[in-house]
């Protein structure tokens, strides 16, 4: 019979990052759809980031099984197929936004007569083609960002993992790059992996994966949060699945006192059983 369900994009089993003594990824396990959009949200700190650079190979000590496009995270066929924006802008400022992309589609060996048409197809992707030619340096944050979202774009890479790219941007330049995002999994089949601690952008995913403290809270599409926890927005479910976890949590540590506290008393009895009886002196 034939599979008609492809392997996901990405798939993790008991994946685990410890860095300085402190659990920053604990035991998760999820997949994630090809040609969809996927986000991680959660607030800052609950190890997005460092799961995304897990998934692109740039993470160290991570231990668990992790899968992606059909190979090990971080192995060396899989670097002109993924394409990766960090939170800071990772383009040069003394140059122009054109040539940080030529520069960047030679070190992907993009051909020298195929460069300027994939540099022109990125900037109109991003809408910086009227700005193409102006330095680095003098964009805004904003544009920067989108300056290296076009640099992850020359590849036309499978999966695009971006950490929190709309931060900064305002409300009509995000609308944009969500549709842009929209059309990358629609019209080119990609599969995107974006973050974000907004919780509005949720409704704009086709999957959520929802973290706290380094645990994933769950892992379902916006309708399913919703459903199950018999919410009106992605926001409402979160807050329930966090208020969930902490009263989990609260019972299990209670749970773990009172058993402590009852072996602490076995022991006492016990030794007081054993203790030797003093003779009395005649």
């Amino acid at each position: 019979m034939m599979n008609n369900h492809p392997e996901p994009a990405v798939e993790a089993a008991g994946l685990h990052v410890v860095r300085g003594g402190r659990t920053v990824l604990d035991d998760l396990a999820f997949t994630i759809p090809r040609g969809q959009i996927t986000g991680l949200l959660g607030p800052s700190g609950c190890g997005k980031s460092t799961l995304m650079r897990a998934v692109v190979g740039s993470q160290a000590q991570v231990t668990g099984t992790l899968t992606v496009l059909g190979r090990p995270a971080g192995h060396r066929a899989l670097r002109p197929r993924v394409g990766y924006v960090t939170q800071a802008p990772s383009v040069y400022t003394d140059l122009t936004a054109r040539q940080n992309l030529d520069y960047y589609a030679a070190v992907l060996g993009i051909h020298r007569r195929d460069r300027p048409a994939k540099v022109d197809r990125a900037l109109h992707d991003v809408d910086l083609t009227s700005h193409a030619d102006a330095l680095t340096g003098n964009l805004s944050g904003g544009q920067r960002g989108r300056v290296s979202l076009a640099v992850a774009l020359l590849g036309e890479p499978e999966l695009l993992v971006l950490d929190e790219p709309t931060v900064g941007l305002d409300p009509v330049l995000r609308r944009d790059l969500w549709r842009l995002f929209h059309r990358l999994t629609e019209e080119r089949g990609a599969t995107v992996l974006v973050s974000s601690h907004v919780m509005d952008e949720a409704e704009r995913c086709h999957r959520l994966l929802l973290m706290r403290d380094g645990r994933l809270l769950a892992d379902d599409t916006p309708d399913g949060l919703r459903r199950s926890t018999t919410t009106y927005t992605v926001e409402d479910a979160f807050l329930h699945l966090v208020d969930q976890a902490d009263a989990a949590e609260k019972k299990s540590t209670e749970k773990k006192g009172t058993a402590q506290a009852a072996q602490a008393g076995d022991a006492t009895s016990a030794t007081d059983t054993a203790a030797p009886t003093e003779a009395t002196p005649s």
